[in-house]
This record gives C-alpha cells, structure tokens and sequence, in this order.
C-alpha cells in the first residue's frame, strides 16, 4: 500500500487529491497538511511512501519542509505540487533532494500514474518544469563563467573546468554534496569526484579551508 500524506494550503486542492487518490486501491491518503511545519510533524507520526508538497505555504514553506524530511526521513519520497514554474524555486528543490514535480492542473490519471512512477524511483520531471530547469542550469553556466575573476585563477595557476566552476558556486551557496548532486543531475560520488580535484587544485582537503580559499578566485562584485 502506498501510503500518502498532502501537504497544501488550499482545501479544496487536499480534498480534491484524497478523493483521487482513495479510490485506488494501492493507495491510501494517511494525513493531510496546510503548511510545511505541520507536513514534517506528519511525517514523524505517520511515516508515509509519499508525500505530497505545496512549495508555497505559511508558517514554512514546501522546500525547507521536503529538506527536513529528507534528512530525517531519506527514504520518504517527496513530490513538489505546483502549479507554476519558477526556476529559482525548481533548482532549490532539486538541490535539496525533491523526487520531482507533479503540476496541479494534471488529469487525475496522470496524476495517479505519476504517483506510481514516483515511489518505482523515477524522478518525475514533466515538460514545462524540466525546460525551466534546463533553462535554469544554462544560466548558471554564464554565471560560472563570469563570476571568475581570470586574472586571480591565472596567477595561481589555476585551470576549472565549466563542471568545476558549477560545483564551486553552489558549494559556495552552501550546499551538500548530495543536494549539488541533484541540482546538476549528477551521482553524489561522482560529486565528490570532482570536489576531490578541485582539493587538489587548491592546496587543501578541508571543505571550510577550500570555501575560504575559492572565495578568493571570485571577482569582486560577485562575493
């Protein structure tokens, strides 16, 4: 049985999918909840497969939910509800561990469909989501290249491949291995691959030391 929680500020949306998804009978709707706080609580007393997620709710948002459950609860699978596509939001969520995106304004097959595929481990990213992400990452391509300052790299001797200079932003940003990992649809292994040789390229071993030796390579405007 697949049992799921929905987490979403607007009844009628929660009301809506418990009735879609109680008529199958491999699922079961465990709880529901209208804010993010309340879904991380739910999880704890409920330990659903699946889960749900409004990304723009009250009290606490969907992303820093779904990264709380993540963390405490890795194996609970967590879908983003929206029904836009804001590329800050789709990076933010893939970076911190979501299992895909499933759009408000589904058919309710597909939805049910979706929910399937989702707990089989696919990660489910429909067309107008995975082209803002695709969108989304190709900025963040120029954004590697020019956030550089070259003159810096070139007089230490330093040469970092786009991949690298990815890496370096978003561990710059703050994230995990594993949610860089997600944001560039990579393997967390390969991941530590590449921050291995970035390591060696700059004289250190130790994550803190590296992220205050890389500040230094970045032009000034963009620290």
């Amino acid at each position: 049985m697949i049992r799921i929680l929905i987490a979403d500020d607007q009844t009628l949306l929660r009301e809506g999918l418990q009735t879609i998804l109680n008529l199958e009978t491999d699922m079961s709707v465990v709880a529901s909840a209208e804010n993010g706080l309340e879904a991380l609580e739910a999880v704890a007393r409920h330990r659903p497969t699946l889960v749900l997620m409004d990304i723009k709710m009250p009290v606490m948002d969907g992303i820093e939910s779904m990264k709380r459950i993540k963390k405490d609860y890795p194996d609970t699978v967590v879908l983003m509800l929206t029904t836009f596509a804001e590329d800050k939001f789709i990076v933010n969520a893939m970076a911190g561990g979501a299992n895909g995106f499933l759009l408000k304004d589904m058919p309710s097959d597909k939805i049910v469909q979706t929910v399937r595929e989702a707990v089989n481990g696919d990660l489910i990213m429909p067309a107008p989501i995975a082209a803002k992400l695709a969108s989304r990452l190709a900025t963040l391509s120029d954004e590697s290249s020019d956030a550089f300052d070259e003159e810096e790299l070139k007089r230490q001797g330093l040469k970092l491949t786009e991949r690298e200079r990815k890496i370096i932003l978003l561990m710059l940003e703050g994230h995990t291995n594993k949610q860089i990992s997600g944001a560039l649809f990579m393997s967390e292994g390969t991941v530590r691959n590449y921050i291995s040789v970035i390591y060696n390229k700059i004289g250190t071993s130790e994550r803190q030391a590296a992220i205050a030796k890389l500040k230094e390579l970045l032009l000034q405007d963009a620290k």
